[in-house]
């Protein structure tokens, strides 16, 4: 037999390696997902401990309550008191433009829904995690004693919160005491879900159906049976997770992601892996919002104080004139977690034109920002005439707007509070807030699909993102310019 030599053995490896290599190269490779399971990083539920046979004695108020807590949990109402939850402010920022560090929170800045929480404690504290507030002094936020313990942790069956932040009338606190447990999505929604005014009012990816839900109102919640506290995870009492309306800049660190569980390219199909570069999850699996029940897209207070027909959807006397929307398509921006601004009280606004409250920040070239969905929240509100400035009114205070249908005496009631001069001129102007879209997660099989973006009748507009068009028309590629 004749012998093969060497150079031939070289020759046949060289055609093996071209014609092999590329054949490996452009094998599907396996994704990060097939070797990450989510569960993995659900932090898992600790034991409850019953308190039904710990608790005891009478208790008058809700700080009895809270000083028997402290008594096992000497740590628990301090911890609460550097939270948001409590201190409804943000950390302060330096933002360019201003000339100090600013915070941000419903303590001392305005939305354009209920407007302001300042001189509306009676009404407004009723989702405050504290008792005793007043409206003729200072709240003492550092009090341990007005850390109200049960509107986290008592089963919300027993116990619900009044006037001023203090426990509702009629509440049998030694009941609710011995109730408390872990927080549930009853705790959290009790505050979360009634926003603005009302169930799924503000956000409209909050609703009281998210506390039963099945699995096409939210995957996570319905079909899982997660609680809040699965996504955001708490550390002593220091919930993670922010809201854009209350915060300027949001640490990444601090806010909730789904990669957080899940891997960033989990997807067989690389086409959609290669959209997670610059659209964001949320996009995709939060197609709408105010699936079970309405939200509010449109509020008018220059209707106010009209002897109209009444109705929660479309006109109530104290508030003004509604529109109520279901399966809200979102608006889409570019998203980097923070905002590029945010109305603060006393800023100057152009009545001619839209003042955007909370104007999310990122760009086309910004590498942090994604595309995100935002429910769009349009309002008609008061500011005033010569200083040009929004105004903050007392509503639910005494002698409030809601009880004497008089603009004037509201916005005069409010100048010691809110430090805004009031000109005695008042009008109405048009304003804008967006409500990013995170909850109501849609199952796979209801994501959005290529044709609901990129087609002649597609929901984002590419121009106002930057792109020159469509990038599957003009790029044919998913991608920033």
């Amino acid at each position: 037999m004749r012998k093969i030599k060497p150079f031939w053995i070289v020759g046949a490896v060289g055609i093996l390696l071209v014609l092999v290599v590329p054949i490996v190269y452009f094998w599907p490779r396996p994704v990060e997902a097939k070797t990450q399971d989510p569960w993995s990083f659900v932090p898992a539920h600790a034991t409850h401990t019953d308190h039904a046979n710990i608790v005891s004695g009478e208790f008058a108020t809700g700080s009895d309550v809270t000083r028997a807590c402290l008594d096992c949990h000497a740590e628990a109402a301090d911890q609460v008191m550097h939270t948001t939850h409590f201190t409804w402010q943000s950390e302060p920022f330096t933002v360019p433009g201003r000339d100090g560090p600013v915070t941000i929170g419903k303590a001392n800045q305005i939305n354009n829904f209920c407007i302001s929480a300042q001189g509306n404690q009676k009404r407004c504290m009723t989702c405050h995690a504290g008792y005793n507030w007043q409206e003729d002094q200072p709240y003492d936020f550092s009090n341990p004693e007005n850390v109200d313990c049960l509107v986290c942790h008592a089963d919300t069956n027993l116990y619900a919160k009044g006037s001023y932040g203090d426990p509702a009338e009629g509440v049998d606190l030694l009941a609710a005491a011995r109730s408390v447990r872990a927080p549930n999505r009853e705790n959290c929604g009790s505050c979360h879900f009634n926003g603005g005014g009302g169930d799924n009012v503000k956000h409209g990816d909050l609703a009281q159906g998210l506390n039963f839900p099945p699995s096409d109102l939210d995957v996570h919640m319905g079909a899982n049976d997660f609680v809040c506290t699965d996504c955001h995870t708490t550390s002593d009492h220091n919930i993670k997770g922010r809201l854009v309306a209350d915060n300027y800049v949001v640490d990444p660190k601090e806010q909730v992601a789904c990669t957080d569980c899940h891997a960033a390219n989990l997807h067989a199909d690389e086409r959609i892996n290669a959209h997670v570069q610059t659209v964001a999850c949320q996009t995709c699996h939060v197609p709408a919002v105010a699936l079970d029940e309405p939200t509010k897209v449109s509020w008018d207070w220059s209707t106010a104080g009209q002897d109209l027909p009444e109705d929660h959807f479309t006109y109530l006397r104290i508030k003004g004139t509604f529109v109520y929307e279901k399966n809200v398509v979102p608006q889409y921006l570019w998203y980097n977690g923070s905002l590029s601004y945010r109305y603060l009280l006393g800023d100057k606004i152009d009545p001619n034109g839209v003042t955007v409250m909370d104007m999310p920040a990122g760009n086309i070239e910004d590498p942090t920002a994604k595309i995100f969905p935002f429910k769009l929240h349009v309002a008609m509100q008061p500011y005033d005439t010569v200083n040009n400035y929004l105004l903050a009114p007392i509503t639910a205070g005494d002698g409030g707007y809601w009880t004497t249908f008089d603009w004037n005496s509201a916005f005069t009631l409010a100048e010691p509070i809110t430090g805004l001069d009031y000109s005695g001129q008042y009008g109405f102007a048009e304003t804008w807030m967006y409500w990013p879209s995170t909850h109501m997660v849609q199952p796979a099989a209801s994501a959005l699909q290529c044709n609901d973006c990129h087609s002649a009748d597609g929901r984002i507009d590419w121009k106002a993102l930057g792109y020159p068009g469509d990038p599957m028309v003009w790029g044919g590629r998913f991608q920033r310019k």
